[in-house]
């Protein structure tokens, strides 16, 4: 191929298509447990986390709600990544060959989302919430003036008992006025390894010759993302606007490139490159809507 701006043109076209096809083509799992909220800055601060309003009968005077009793801000982060391509390799028209990487970098870029949401999810035993606990901890405050000390978490190994007792934990949840959230957990998300034991909850008529009652209590979602933690489990409650974990998207990931002969790399290197990038983060909404488990002990149920 001689190389000009018109061959490189169309090879951008072509790779781009490439890109695009893979990117369209990833089923991604991210909103299943995550609300998407647009960013326009640096970070947002989610100040108005901690109450989960709810209606009440009017006598007197409106009560107003305050919404910002908290300070949770989440920070936005550039991610990317980037590829050449040496003028030899399209010369000898060889360019050919890294059509697939192109294809690879469309669907990393749309599992970025799933990758950021997940880790956040599995980071929730270690990383804090709006109310300064991690997101999942044994003193949460909950109730009337924050008084009560409630938990989501959990160490036991997923069983029929263990998952019985954090559905019944969520549910049990009041807000500040000491009136239940009406919270009820709809999916259990789990590792491959946890696959069998999830659907044996779920989907089972019987468990240990006796009638499921827990059966079809949930949605079962099968996380890859958590391969590296095989013990954890999670019940969540994603049937509200806003989900348990939260993905702030600044700049959707975008590809670029650095065809042009006096372009530095092209100068120095004699290569062109193709490079996508984006800013976006992960972090907590409502601890109230999800229950966690690392699985590190047998359920004493």
């Amino acid at each position: 191929m001689i190389v000009n701006q018109a061959s490189l043109k169309g090879l951008n076209v072509s790779y781009s298509a490439a890109y695009n096809k893979a990117f369209e083509g990833v089923k991604s799992n991210y909103e299943k447990i995550a609300t998407t909220v647009p960013s326009t800055t640096a970070e947002t601060n989610y100040k108005w986390l901690g109450q989960i309003p709810q209606m009440r009968e009017w006598i007197g005077d409106r009560e107003i709600q305050s919404l910002s009793a908290y300070d949770y801000i989440i920070k936005n982060k550039k991610f990317e990544m980037t590829v050449s391509v040496p003028r030899d390799d399209i010369e000898d028209d060889q360019y050919g060959i890294y059509t697939p990487l192109f294809s690879n970098m469309g669907e990393s870029a749309a599992q970025h989302p799933d990758i950021l949401c997940f880790d956040a999810l599995k980071a929730g035993f270690t990383e804090k919430c709006y109310d300064g606990k991690t997101f999942f901890a044994e003193d949460h405050p909950s109730g009337e003036g924050g008084k009560k000390k409630v938990s989501n978490l959990s160490h036991d190994k997923l069983d029929a008992d263990s998952y019985e007792a954090a559905r019944t934990a969520i549910m049990s949840i009041t807000g500040d006025k000491g009136k239940s959230l009406n919270l009820v957990p709809n999916l259990l998300v789990v590792s491959p390894a946890n696959e069998k034991a999830a659907r044996l909850i779920l989907k089972a008529d019987q468990i240990n010759g006796t009638t499921n009652v827990l059966k079809d209590t949930a949605e079962l979602l099968v996380a890859t993302e958590l391969a590296d933690t095989p013990d954890a489990w999670f019940l969540l409650c994603t049937n509200r606007f806003l989900k348990p974990i939260i993905f702030q998207k600044r700049k959707a990931i975008k590809m670029t490139s650095l065809t042009k002969d006096d372009d530095q790399n092209v100068f120095l290197r004699d290569e062109f490159v193709w490079g996508a990038d984006g800013r976006s983060n992960a972090g907590y909404g409502f601890w109230q809507m999800a229950y966690g488990s690392d699985g590190t002990e047998q359920s004493q149920g």
